[in-house]
């Protein structure tokens, strides 16, 4: 079954496109980078992760490899196809309630920066709902300048350029961006919607979803783990 896009977001080249705008062949292209060393660091060795918006499993798979078990989430059956080793639900992330918790709940992908405030609203508290007294929750938020160093790119080791060409205001403090990932034999491109959120923002957004900030795990702040409110 097609699912509908989302409103305000577009994705173009080769191959299935999800409701976000992401291309499943360029995904299962993708490099993984150094988020499966922060996250492998932040939480207890062999704990039981739950990942909102796992995709094709870039991050997955190496978890996986690290001995953590991984139940996988995304709303796309396509993306999922492609996770090997790991229990999948396909579901949207913000209406999530799997009647259990984990050790470790991970919202990574900037999806806390998703446009509609409801949206996220959900998915932090699909998160809250999720994680167990004693667990975490792991967020990857945008960097500072994501939104104002632009147009900015970048060759990746594997030979391929990814641009971050633009991001337009379109109101509510929301910005329309729009990336690029040129490979040698193909050309993919994705639109979606952003909030920026400053640190005040986040931590406030957190708050209403019964979460608290317990440490910025990278200097530059993309990196959180929180806790549940009244946790250790």
């Amino acid at each position: 079954m097609e699912m509908k896009m989302r409103e305000g977001y577009e994705g173009t080249g080769p191959g299935a496109i999800t409701p976000d705008g992401c291309a499943v062949e360029l995904y299962a292209r993708l490099t993984v980078g150094n988020e499966p060393d922060i996250i492998a660091a932040a939480v207890p060795a062999g704990a039981h992760v739950l990942e909102l918006g796992c995709g094709v499993g870039r991050v997955t798979h190496p978890l996986l490899e690290r001995g953590f078990t991984v139940t996988a989430v995304d709303e796309s059956p396509q993306m999922l196809e492609r996770v090997r080793g790991a229990r999948t639900i396909c579901a949207p992330v913000e209406g999530l309630d799997l009647g259990e918790t984990f050790d470790v709940v991970m919202l990574a992908s900037f999806l806390v920066h998703a446009g509609d405030v409801e949206v996220r609203r959900g998915m932090l508290r699909a998160c809250a709902r999720h994680v167990s007294e004693e667990g975490c929750v792991l967020i990857q938020r945008e960097g500072a300048d994501y939104h104002t160093n632009l147009p900015r790119e970048r060759v990746d080791a594997a030979g391929f350029t990814v641009r971050m060409v633009s991001a337009e205001p379109v109101g509510d403090g929301v910005n329309s961006v729009h990336a690029e990932y040129e490979f040698p034999d193909a050309v993919w491109t994705q639109t979606f919607l952003a909030r920026p959120l400053t640190e005040e923002q986040f931590e406030e957004a957190l708050g209403e979803a019964g979460l608290r900030v317990d440490k910025y795990l990278t200097e530059d702040g993309t990196w959180v783990r929180a806790v549940p409110v009244g946790g250790r």
